[in-house]
């Protein structure tokens, strides 16, 4: 499957960055967007920084974390190239590694969390979908 944006636009699938955030997640999300045949991915995981308070998880423990869902997504896509933004804002550092890779679009399974949640966290979903600068593809939750 193609879609394109026009005779004079590039395809949409052309290189899709594909933002993971733990090995489970990377092969669901990678599974999902397999159907529609990318021709070229890059995983990104974002190591969530503290920003003048201790970040959420050692550095070298996100960074294995990120190396362990790259590898999950070579499984579906073996030439996908790989970017670890740090950043506080994961929505922000996912934009900044689309322009810095030329994305053609940024492609996403939304994580589930009940409303609660969602706000505390600052829905990440609602911020990509609004605030990323390059076309945002939301893919499907496969349930097999």
């Amino acid at each position: 499957m193609s879609v394109d944006l026009g005779s004079d636009d590039r395809a949409l699938l052309e290189h899709v960055l594909l933002p993971v955030a733990n090995e489970d997640d990377a092969l669901a999300t990678a599974r999902a967007l397999e159907p529609y045949d990318p021709e070229h991915v890059t995983a990104i995981h974002v190591v969530e920084k503290g920003g003048g308070v201790p970040d959420k998880t050692p550095v070298e423990q996100s960074e294995d974390l990120a190396e362990e869902s790259y590898a999950a997504v070579r499984t579906v896509f073996p030439d996908a190239d790989d970017y670890t933004g740090y950043a506080r804002d994961v929505v922000e550092a996912i934009d900044e590694a689309a322009a810095d890779i030329d994305a053609s679009a940024v492609a996403f399974q939304p994580r589930g969390g009940n409303r609660l949640i969602q706000f505390v966290s600052g829905d990440t979903t609602l911020k990509l979908v609004t605030e990323v600068e390059h076309p945002v593809i939301t893919l499907p939750h496969n349930d097999t």
